[in-house]
């Protein structure tokens, strides 16, 4: 990707200088191995959900109290300044375009933080991925995750990066256009297709994101290859391929955010349309 670095975002909030209950979230985990980590940090992406306090090994989940300076190296430096960019032209790309679906574009708030934080969806783990908290309307990101997509998932790359970011940006759009509300009442009342819903749901946030790369690709920020790095980030973490890294196996009733061709084509509509309109996940066949 093209991008300059420029003035920090009212919209970032650095909290990576909080207390984290004491290190890592690995610490308890030496009883698992190298192989049974990896498979709860799959899980966690996966489920969106904290799978170490689950085993025990750690006890309550760690959460940021207290603050103090915020110890960077240089290459985290540059990636701050990159998230910073990301986040800036997304909710700019947002606030031109969601009026004329009759919404005003709110901006978002974007959390950096180190292994655990805690959020008004509760408490949160570095393992669980980046995430959205409808409640607060704040994007969580621990950076480190960006390194685990590059090494874990086989996903490297700037615009791989910028992707995730956009997805969780989508999650706010979502919210700012009733989607979010609608979709958890269902879930409430239908129980039984509470997965489904939710596959619906990140699939359409995948396409968001397409849409909002299809602007950049207009602001001539893209260069060759970027395309292919966010089909290779949605892929990667596709449910149908983190439950086989993870178990050996695919169980498609638990999937939860859809599988790898289905990110990678809903980002694709997203991208060759750069219209809102073509990212109706719902009315979709599939």
């Amino acid at each position: 990707m093209r991008w300059t670095s420029g003035p920090q975002s009212d919209d970032l909030e650095d909290r990576r200088g909080e207390g984290g209950g004491g290190g890592s979230s690995f610490g308890g985990m030496r009883g698992l191995g190298a192989g049974g980590v990896i498979i709860l940090v799959i899980l966690s992406v996966v489920f969106k959900r904290d799978f170490f306090s689950l085993v025990g090994a750690t006890g309550d989940a760690p959460v940021a109290t207290g603050s103090g300076p915020v110890q960077s190296s240089a290459a985290e430096d540059s990636l701050v300044k990159f998230v910073n960019f990301v986040l800036t032209d997304v909710q700019s790309f947002w606030e031109k375009t969601l009026p004329a679906s009759g919404v005003q574009y709110r901006h978002a708030k974007l959390d950096l933080f180190r292994d655990a934080i805690e959020s008004a969806c509760g408490n949160a783990q570095a393992a669980t991925g980046p995430f959205y908290c409808p409640s607060d309307e704040k994007v969580y990101v621990d950076l480190g995750f960006f390194q685990e997509l590059k090494d874990r998932f086989g996903a490297p790359g700037d615009f791989a990066q910028a992707y995730v970011l956009a997805h969780e940006f989508g999650h706010h759009v979502q919210k700012l256009l009733g989607t979010e509300a609608k979709v958890r009442e269902a879930q409430q009342s239908q129980p039984g297709a509470a997965n489904a819903l939710s596959v619906r749901m990140e699939l359409q946030a995948d396409c968001y994101a397409g849409v909002w790369g299809k602007g950049t690709a207009g602001e001539n920020v893209l260069e060759p290859g970027d395309v292919d790095e966010g089909l290779r980030a949605a892929a990667s973490v596709g449910d149908d391929r983190l439950q086989k890294m993870a178990t050996g196996r695919v169980s498609p009733e638990s999937f939860t955010h859809g599988t790898s061709a289905q990110r990678m084509d809903w980002f694709k509509r997203g991208f060759e349309s750069g219209r809102i309109g073509a990212c109706d996940t719902f009315a979709a066949a599939k």
